[in-house]
């Protein structure tokens, strides 16, 4: 296989096993649908968001997804995207460095 998901030149930036296994498991190729906006979901992360800490904390989230999606197959940050979406409405998550929050 050869492209940017799969390149190995992803100056580090790529797990390539993570990838790998989750390629694995995927059974459909991608097809086109969906299209969303990294700021568009950046908006509305910020709005399911339950306390100030965690809509501040979105952005930190988003970005990292998005500097990491042009080295994983779609279906795997769409994953990524609804994890970040549960821990941002998740009423007992609280950051590091917040009341509460693991330090």
């Amino acid at each position: 296989m050869s492209g940017p998901k799969t390149s190995r030149a992803a100056g580090g930036m790529r797990n390539s096993g993570e990838v790998l296994r989750f390629e694995r498991r995927t059974v459909q190729p991608p097809t086109p649908g969906l299209t969303v906006t990294w700021e568009a979901l950046h908006r509305q992360l910020v709005e399911l968001a339950v306390t100030p800490a965690q809509k501040r904390l979105a952005a930190t989230l988003v970005s990292a997804t998005r500097k990491q999606a042009a080295f994983k197959p779609s279906e795997q940050v769409l994953r990524e995207v609804l994890c970040i979406a549960s821990v941002l409405m998740d009423e007992t998550f609280h950051p590091a460095g917040e009341e509460g929050g693991m330090s």
